[in-house]
């Protein structure tokens, strides 16, 4: 074993392997694969081995469909077989709102070109003679499933990663990791030590072990997984001899089962309510070839309908059944990149779907680390989407609740419930006292609208409109018409200052910085040109700036921040958790703050973009001149013990000017009618600047990063335009990732959309390929095809005269 290496993979299942082929495959040979036992030797080798494309994430879909056609590529390397059997699949509805979901899912599918297609129940009898059709009312086809042999496909990665001059040491556990003065790691093994550049945590079951040898508590959890292998079935013995191919994959959403054949009997497995996770606080490192005891009465709910619906199962033997522990993190995606915090430690884990994702978690990470970012907007993936919240009981709570959900409807407007609240702030009480519904965000509950008086504050689930249409409209129309209230703890706030501050600043953000007293938006990007981030700048005096972005974002922004600030001159500091505080917005709202302030704001002394310390009621704030709703508005900042205290004053003082508390979900109806992106929307980092439109945010100087890429795209010009719709919708409007069709040509999607209370019409931005703005479009919302036309401006006040009036 050699004692030096650029990267050291621990790990030796699919994900690791994976991620070692990559690296060759883009050229990084001084790599090697640690591995405690041998390869397959934790979840991998017992897993059932499905894989299939359609995901909820059409960017994770994307991987998964890469991963699927990868595996050509590494047989015809390896030599060695990766046992691919493509039969396609089922996705079966018994409800109507499951085909509704399933109407969803295919036309998100046509938005990246996938082939499916939804199906009468007389289809998939013919095609699945199994299949008690009288329980379903229609199913959705994707010819793109199958399964594969996991230790096939193992060894094919690592074959292949050897033969281009990877090195994989096995039956060597690792026992510390030793960070040292220059940035690189100590392995320190049983075998002995490598000193590698770069660490990737790929330890699935061990993961969380792993990276509490760097002082790290990542957010995985296994979970127990069972699945049965039936004895040979005479229906399927008679369709593969009279059809002469596999009977295809089926997923019973309501048994919350799949199933596939295997040789002549069927694989069944299930994501049952009542589950269970394994080893919850350390996984024993002598854990390897083993099973789980089964735990038959745990599945039998699922079993009982699976026998109802495939009748024949309740006739088969049960040769094997298997219960073995594989991983999770509490939204169900893995946990991808470099570790916020920790310089040249990545992880790969937490990929519950090895075989569908693993493939593409290898490329993504491997692009990442060596081209310096992924193709791809990995967002969802990302492990700096998580912070400090998430704790080991938080995790635990989230996993199961994910597990239990797996085949379950999450609607468009669906809060999960488990571990919340979580994270509050001191104004949550009070706003609940107003009937506020809360979503969260990064755990902290945020009001998302309010249930009038004598309602229940809760919302009913549903692809259609829900009973907070109403209420959500009388909070946006007080917006427009006198004055609201939305509290923004929500938003993250990042301080940066020192003798550095304006230079460092200068370089990572593409827009020009404001003088003091003075905001600007600007687009942070990456090297290629790619957005990292849509961010307002205030410059609260010549070394000091606060940067206001995405909640979700704020670990990730943090991340890059401290990975290019300079040695010296320059502090970071995140103050999301210091400064909480409102957005006043609407006619009155300058009048609202006049009543709280000694202050001249009036607009020639306070005009827009704007920022200002402010005596506001009996706290002193951070007032910002800034509107997202396009309405006359300010932001306040105030500490976050002060915040309770803010807002009654601020309704106080509100009185007889039709003050109003808003939520979230006026605020998306607002921004729509003005044609604001938000991030992770619109503005996400598989895009850049000139197709979003955030170059009119770029200022023409030198130096700052992506500058190249992005002066190269706007010379090339973009093939894609970001538009504001209006859709001739109904009782549901378009949500996210809705297919836009001239004719036959899928020339678009959705990124968001909703209902434009004052605009009186159903709204949403789109990305749209640039040669078809002024066609007839057409938004497939629900299986059905809306019309739609591209606004030339927003509805709602064009020129932007009220928010700086």
């Amino acid at each position: 074993m050699k004692t030096q290496a650029r990267v050291v993979v621990i790990g030796g299942g699919v994900v690791g392997c994976s991620v070692l082929y990559h690296l060759t495959k883009l050229g990084w040979t001084d790599v090697m694969l640690i591995e405690r036992s041998e390869l397959t030797s934790g979840s991998t080798w017992h897993a059932a081995g499905g894989m299939h494309t359609l995901n909820s994430d059409p960017n994770v879909a994307k991987l998964q469909d890469y991963t699927i056609r990868l595996y050509k590529e590494i047989e015809e390397i390896s030599g060695q077989s990766c046992g691919v059997h493509m039969t396609g699949g089922f996705m079966l509805a018994a409800t109507p709102e499951r085909l509704d979901y399933l109407k969803t899912a295919r036309a998100k599918a046509r938005v990246l070109g996938m082939d499916t297609e939804l199906v009468g129940m007389e289809e998939v009898g013919r095609q699945h003679p199994l299949i008690d059709t009288s329980h379903f009312l229609g199913a959705l086809w994707d010819p793109n499933e199958g399964h594969v042999d996991p230790s096939g496909v193992t060894h094919a990665y690592a074959k292949a990663a050897r033969l281009k001059g990877a090195e994989i040491v096995l039956r060597n556990p690792v026992k510390e990791l030793v960070a040292t003065s220059d940035g690189h790691w100590q392995v320190v093994t049983e075998q002995g030590t490598v000193t590698a550049e770069i660490v990737i945590n790929a330890g699935g079951l061990w993961a969380r072990e792993v990276g509490r040898m760097v002082g790290i508590e990542l957010p995985v959890l296994a979970m127990e997984h069972h699945y049965l292998i039936t004895e040979e079935i005479p229906e399927i013995v008679a369709y593969n001899t009279e059809r002469g191919r596999e009977m295809p994959h089926a997923i019973d959403f309501e048994a919350e089962l799949y199933s596939r054949q295997e040789g002549k009997g069927m694989v069944i497995g299930t994501y049952e309510k009542a589950c269970v996770p394994w080893s919850p606080k350390d996984t024993p490192w002598d854990f390897g070839h083993e099973l789980l005891q089964p735990d038959f009465d745990r599945i039998a709910p699922s079993l009982d309908l699976a026998f109802r619906h495939f009748p024949p199962l309740a006739k088969a033997g049960i040769k094997q059944a298997i219960n073995g522990p594989f991983t999770f993190a509490p939204d169900g995606n893995p946990l991808v990149g470099p570790v916020p915090g920790l310089r040249n430690f990545w992880c790969a884990c937490g990929v519950m779907a090895g075989f569908s994702q693993g493939g593409g978690v290898g490329l993504m990470l491997a692009q990442w680390l060596i081209e310096g970012e992924p193709e791809m907007d990995i967002f969802a993936m990302d492990v700096g989407r998580f912070g400090d919240f998430a704790s080991r009981a938080f995790t635990r709570a989230k996993v199961q609740e994910n597990y239990s959900r797996r085949f379950s409807i999450t609607f468009p407007n669906e809060e999960l419930p488990v571990a919340r609240p979580l994270r509050t702030t001191p104004a949550y009480d009070l706003l609940k006292s107003k009937g506020a519904v809360f979503g969260a965000a990064v755990g902290l509950e945020h009001a998302l609208w309010f249930a009038p008086d004598g309602e229940p504050a809760v919302e009913a689930t549903s692809f259609r409109r829900s009973n907070a249409f109403g209420p959500t409209g009388v909070e946006a129309k007080a917006v427009r018409e006198t004055v609201g209230v939305l509290e923004i703890a929500n938003f993250a706030k990042h301080e940066i200052s020192g003798s550095g501050a304006e230079a460092f600043l200068d370089r990572i953000l593409a827009g020009r910085l404001p003088r003091p007293g003075r905001m600007a938006l600007s687009p942070m990007l990456s090297p290629k040109g790619r957005l990292l981030g849509d961010l307002t700048v205030s410059r609260l005096s010549d070394d000091r700036f606060l940067i206001v972005g995405s909640a979700a974002a704020q670990e990730v922004h943090q991340r890059w921040f401290a990975d290019h600030a300079p040695a010296s001159g320059v502090s970071l500091r995140n103050r999301t958790r210091e400064l909480a505080g409102f957005a006043i917005a609407g006619p009155n709202s300058r009048a609202l703050l006049a009543r709280l302030t000694d202050e001249d704001i009036s607009n020639g002394a306070f005009p827009f973009r704007s920022i200002r310390r402010l005596d506001i009621g009996h706290t002193s704030a951070w007032v910002a001149r800034i509107s997202y709703t396009g309405e006359l508005g300010y932001e306040i900042y105030a500490p976050f013990d002060h915040q309770r205290g803010l807002l009654l004053a601020l309704l106080a003082a509100g009185e007889g000017l039709g003050v109003r508390l808003f939520g979230g979900r006026a605020l998306n109806a607002l921004r729509l009618e003005k044609g604001f992106g938000a991030w992770l929307r619109e503005f996400t980092p598989g895009l850049g600047p000139v197709e979003s439109g955030l170059d009119r945010f770029i200022a023409d100087k030198p130096g700052y990063i992506g500058r190249d890429a992005y002066l190269a795209a706007r010379d090339a010009g973009s093939t894609q335009t970001l538009a504001l719709l209006e859709i001739d919708a109904t009782d549901a409007d378009a949500w996210r990732d809705e297919p836009i069709d001239v004719g036959d040509r899928t020339v678009g999607f959705v990124t968001s959309g909703g209902y434009g209370y004052a605009a009186g019409r159903s709204l949403a931005l789109a990305y749209i390929d640039t040669g078809f703005l002024n066609e007839p479009l057409e938004v497939e919302i629900l299986g059905e095809r809306k019309a739609a036309r591209v606004l030339a401006e927003p509805p709602i006040d064009p020129t932007g005269s009220r928010m700086r009036g």
